[in-house]
């Protein structure tokens, strides 16, 4: 697949309503660019692809926004809505929050979250310039998924 059949096919997969397969998103993640650090500071908003993982939909019960780089030692996993409308860092929920690094992740150097209080990592891939695709895995994860795929996108 190359780069462009892989934007057109994350979109698909992305308004799809039923269920999506780990496979066709690790196709999609195979072909789209890495990225760096500094290209993913900003603030994004967030959602998921439903592929069945155990995580799918509490992040949005728990009222999930997206995330927050401000700088590569100052990332905010977890941007929530407040029932007052305002947005928050979770960093209960988070247990603190993140910084980013570049991290090898399926043969390839790409941004990623490293969380300060859990083992846990979102690896990113670029889908466009206002678009990424995450990939959150770390310690209790298999080598091999299932991952909890997941769409950010640039406010």
């Amino acid at each position: 697949m190359d780069i462009e059949e892989a934007r057109t096919r994350f979109t698909v997969l992305r308004e799809k309503e039923t269920t999506v397969s780990d496979q066709e998103l690790d196709a999609v993640w195979a072909a789209l660019p890495t990225v760096r650090v500094e290209a993913v500071l900003g603030r994004w908003r967030g959602s998921e692809f439903d592929t069945g993982h155990p995580l799918n939909g509490k992040l949005a019960r728990s009222g999930w926004y997206g995330k927050t780089f401000l700088a590569a030692h100052d990332a905010k996993p977890l941007i929530m809505r407040g029932a007052d409308g305002e947005l928050y860092s979770d960093t209960e929920l988070g247990k603190g929050e993140a910084s980013l690094w570049m991290v090898e992740f399926r043969g390839e150097s790409t941004a990623t979250m490293v969380y300060d209080g859990q083992p846990v990592f979102d690896h990113f891939k670029q889908v466009d310039e206002g678009t990424l695709m995450g990939i959150m895995n770390g310690k209790g994860f298999a080598e091999h998924g299932p991952f909890f795929y997941f769409v950010l996108d640039r406010v």
